[in-house]
């Protein structure tokens, strides 16, 4: 018979991984909306990429590898080090956000609005999603930090660490695609 902690475990991966599949689904019907409408755009005007989308990639990325290591630093039992590194990956986490809204002050100064640019409109949507997304995965981020403080996480009890931490690293290779996809085909 399974311990009732590894049923919750498994639980809390399938609910993940179905939630995932809805993001997936969302993200492929935006690109595929976004490949057709360029495909056949008369009025389409390349968005002008801010320099910032680098550093934003980059604060994501830093996170992401914070948020591993706590992750393995809760495996081994040492809270200190998990409490340090999980703040750092949670407050690089906000640091996203903001520059992230630093950057549609920068295209909204270049001229780049959402309503005056099929482009822009693509852009703005695609990462006005991804910052919902990122925004839920950072509230969880604070949640699991408090309970880190009330030493209510440990070895046992990583789970909503180990979900947290692969939604978050799953936020940041969906991060890549899209500035990828919008390099190639909004710009």
């Amino acid at each position: 018979m399974q311990p009732a902690s590894g049923v919750k475990r498994r639980a809390s991966y399938t609910g993940l991984y179905a939630f995932l599949a809805s993001v997936i689904m969302f993200f492929a019907g935006f690109s595929s909306a976004l490949v057709v409408r360029r495909a056949g755009a008369k009025d389409w005007k390349p968005v002008p990429m801010p320099d910032l989308i680098w550093m934003n990639t980059a604060v994501l990325a830093a996170s992401s590898v914070m948020a591993e290591k706590a992750r393995r630093d809760l495996r081994k039992g040492d809270r200190t080090r998990f409490n340090a590194a999980w703040a750092l990956a949670t407050l690089l986490g906000c640091l996203f956000l903001y520059l992230q809204v630093q950057l549609w002050y920068r295209l909204r100064d270049a001229g780049v609005y959402m309503e005056s640019n099929v482009s822009g409109a693509f852009f703005y949507l695609g990462t006005i999603a991804h910052a919902i997304h990122l925004a839920g995965g950072a509230a969880a981020m604070m949640y699991l930090s408090y309970r880190a403080v009330r030493l209510e996480l440990g070895p046992g009890r990583r789970t909503g660490v180990d979900v947290a931490t692969f939604y978050w690293h799953f936020l940041g290779v969906l991060w890549v695609y899209l500035v990828g996809l919008f390099w190639f085909l909004a710009a």
